[in-house]
């Protein structure tokens, strides 16, 4: 369990800024799907002049930002159940097509939440195991292994302050070393052979200290 002391001298980005960073990844002309729950929110922070073509499980390609309050259409919605727009060219079309798109290579990246992700890239994110949760799988196995690449959107630490970052996965997997990018608030990670490089890491807290709340093994970039 971390301790409390270096949970104070934490400073973790917004999950908005999380977002914007994942954005930045993601190159142009990527046909990308953008996992329930935080994933969505990447949508809002892609560039304009970069042509990125969203897609949606439930049947949609072309999806655009959330619209303004008041702007919702509730026929065009998201897997998560959201509004979305619908860019110029976009389309929407049968399920079974769209987990066609997802099994047969088509997406380049999917961006995902977890409840944990293993220093080998394995990922859970799917079901914690306790007795009284409800599973919710969705299309996650499909995209972790469908996807050409798994971005992997979520908090360092829980609620609790144990890393979600482990050596191993102690919860049901969704997808063995699967994973290539993570991004959380405390910094951005690759999956590599013996552990995660960071990429970068926010607010310049120091590599110890990111390393003191991790649970997983960190190698300097």
């Amino acid at each position: 369990m971390t301790q409390p002391t270096e949970l104070s001298s934490l400073k973790p980005v917004s999950r908005n800024e999380v977002a914007a960073k994942i954005a930045s990844y993601i190159p142009e002309g990527a046909y990308v799907n953008l996992g329930i729950g935080m994933p969505t929110i990447v949508a809002n922070y892609l560039p304009s002049d970069k042509e990125i073509f969203l897609h949606s499980e439930n049947g949609i390609l072309g999806m655009g930002p959330a619209p303004a309050k008041g702007d919702e259409d509730w026929d065009l919605i998201n897997a998560g159940k959201q509004p979305v727009t619908l860019l110029t060219g976009g389309s929407y079309f049968h399920q079974a097509d769209s987990f066609a798109i997802m099994r047969g290579g088509h997406l380049d990246i999917c961006v995902l939440g977890a409840y944990q992700v293993s220093e080998s890239g394995d990922l859970a994110n799917w079901h914690t195991g306790d007795a009284d949760a409800i599973p919710a799988v969705g299309g996650a196995m499909d995209l972790a292994v469908g996807a050409n690449k798994t971005f992997v959107m979520m908090d360092h630490l829980t609620k609790e302050g144990s890393s979600k970052l482990v050596q191993k996965c102690t919860y049901p997997l969704t997808g063995v070393a699967c994973v290539a990018m993570i991004f959380t608030d405390l910094g951005v990670f690759e999956v590599v052979p013996g552990g995660l490089l960071v990429k970068e890491i926010f607010n310049e807290m120091s590599f110890e200290l990111l390393q003191s709340v991790t649970d997983a093994k960190l190698l300097k970039n």
